[in-house]
């Protein structure tokens, strides 16, 4: 199977310099599913996604939560997106050429073009 141009449930968001954006929508179609990747040249590449996160809040009590935060700092959350064959191609496809495509523009500023 190989990466398609347009991509399927891969949409291109914005970029800026050495800072690509994309959404990847979930097969459900749940805006809450998508993730939004920022793909980051510095020095070295930074991925991030950003998504809406669940918690198992109501496995336990608020003050469990609260608890949980003050004494480890964290919260246990997850996210799930659901992908066909042919997206989750396309996914890991877009995160490879931004990576390679980050890494021309971290050349060509080191150059000074």
């Amino acid at each position: 199977m190989n990466a398609q141009t347009p991509a399927k449930g891969i949409l291109k968001v914005n970029e800026w310099g050495n800072s690509k954006m994309y959404k990847a929508v979930c097969a459900c179609g749940d805006e809450k599913c998508s993730h939004i990747i920022d793909i980051e040249a510095d020095h070295e590449v930074n991925v991030t996604i950003y998504t809406t996160v669940r918690t198992d809040f109501w496995s336990k009590t608020r003050w469990l939560h609260i608890w949980s935060l003050l004494t480890q700092g964290s919260a246990t959350f997850e996210t799930t997106i659901v992908l066909d064959k042919q997206s989750a191609v396309n996914y890991a496809e877009t995160i490879k050429t931004a990576v390679k495509d980050l890494e021309t523009f971290e050349k060509a500023q080191k150059n000074g073009n």
